[in-house]
C-alpha cells in the first residue's frame, strides 16, 4: 500500500501551489510592519493571528494565480513543472483549496485581529488574484507597476493588525516595496522574454524591447534609492538603517547600471532578479533592527 506516500505527495503539491518562498517574503514584510508600528512589543494576539491571517490570504492569492494561469504555465519553461500543468492536481481541487484558505484568513483577521486589516487584506488578495492576474497581466506592459500595489500592501497590513490605523510609516513602507517591484520583476521578464512572448503576455521587454526595459530598470532603481532614504530623513529610522540601505542601494544600482551598459551579458538579468530578493529582505531587516535599537536607547 502506497497510501501514505501518495497522501504526502498530494499535500506537497498543495504546498507548492502556495508559492511558499514568495509568501515567506510577504509575511516577513508584514511582520516588520507590525514591529515598526509601535515602540515596544506589538502584542501577542496581533503578532500571531495577524501573521497567520495575512499568510493564509497570501497563500490563497498564490493558489488562485496558479489556477488562473494554468493554461499559460504549461507553455512556459519556468512554470511548466508546477502541479497543475503537470496534472498532479485538478483545477477544481486547487480552486477549493484557495477558497478555503481565503475563508480561513478572513475569519482569523475579522474575529481575532480587526476588521480593517481583514478588509485591506481581502482587497489586496482580489487585487493580485483577479485584477492583476486576470486583467492587468494581459492588458498592459505596465501590469507589474499597477498590479504592484497589491504586492506592496503587506507592511500596511501588518501595521494595521497592531494599530488598527493606516499611518504615514505604513504608507512609506508600502512605497518602498511598490517602487522595488518593477526593477525586481522586469529583470526576470528580460530573462524570460521569449516565454512571455510565446504566451502573448505583454511584459515590457516584449512590447517595448530590452533596451527600453533596461533603461526603466535603471530609472526605477534610482527612484528606489531616493525612496529608501526617506525613513531616515523623516526620523522613522536611524544611522544603522541608513548605512545598510546605502550599501544595498549601491549594489542594486551597480546591477542596474551593468544591465544597461552591458546588454550582451545574458546572465545579469537573473543575477539582478535574485539580488533584488535579498535586497528587500536585508532592507527590512535593517529597518527592524534599527527600530528596536533606537527604542532600547530611548529607554
Amino acid at each position: 500500500m502506497n497510501t501514505t506516500a501518495e497522501t504526502y505527495t498530494d499535500w506537497r503539491d498543495y504546498y507548492e501551489l502556495t508559492k511558499p518562498r514568495v509568501v515567506m517574503l510577504i509575511v516577513f514584510t508584514a511582520i516588520v510592519g507590525m514591529f515598526v508600528s509601535v515602540p515596544g512589543w506589538p502584542g501577542t494576539m496581533p503578532l500571531i493571528f495577524g501573521t497567520l491571517g495575512i499568510g493564509l490570504a497570501a497563500s490563497s492569492a498564490a493558489v488562485f494565480n496558479h489556477v488562473l494561469d494554468a493554461r499559460i504555465d504549461i507553455q512556459m519553461m519556468r512554470t511548466r513543472g508546477r502541479p497543475l500543468p503537470q496534472g498532479k492536481l485538478t483545477e477544481k481541487s486547487a480552486l477549493a483549496f484557495a477558497t478555503i484558505l481565503c475563508i480561513l484568513s478572513m475569519i482569523v483577521l475579522v474575529f481575532l485581529v480587526n476588521p480593517l486589516t481583514a478588509i485591506l487584506t481581502f482587497t489586496s488578495l482580489i487585487g493580485y488574484a483577479v485584477v492583476y492576474t486576470v486583467w492587468l497581466k494581459r492588458a498592459t506592459p505596465q501590469n507589474i507597476v499597477i498590479g504592484g500595489a497589491a504586492g506592496a500592501a503587506p507592511p500596511i497590513l501588518g501595521w494595521t493588525a497592531v494599530t488598527n490605523e493606516v499611518e504615514a510609516g505604513a504608507l512609506l513602507m508600502f512605497l518602498i516595496v511598490f517602487v522595488w517591484t518593477p526593477p525586481h520583476f522586469w529583470a526576470l521578464a528580460i530573462a524570460r522574454k521569449e516565454e512571455y512572448a510565446k504566451v502573448d503576455i505583454p511584459m515590457l521587454p516584449v512590447t517595448h524591447g530590452e533596451a527600453y526595459t533596461r533603461l526603466n530598470i535603471l530609472l526605477y532603481t534610482i527612484l528606489l534609492v531616493l525612496v529608501t532614504i526617506l525613513p531616515y530623513l523623516i526620523g522613522m529610522s536611524g544611522l544603522i538603517y541608513l548605512v545598510v540601505t546605502l550599501v544595498l542601494d549601491a549594489l542594486f544600482l551597480y546591477y542596474a547600471i551593468q544591465m544597461y551598459r552591458v546588454p550582451e551579458d545574458m546572465e545579469l538579468p537573473m543575477k539582478t532578479f535574485r539580488f533584488s530578493i535579498s535586497y528587500l529582505g536585508f532592507l527590512f531587516c535593517a529597518l527592524l533592527v534599527d527600530h528596536y535599537l533606537k527604542y532600547q536607547i530611548s529607554l
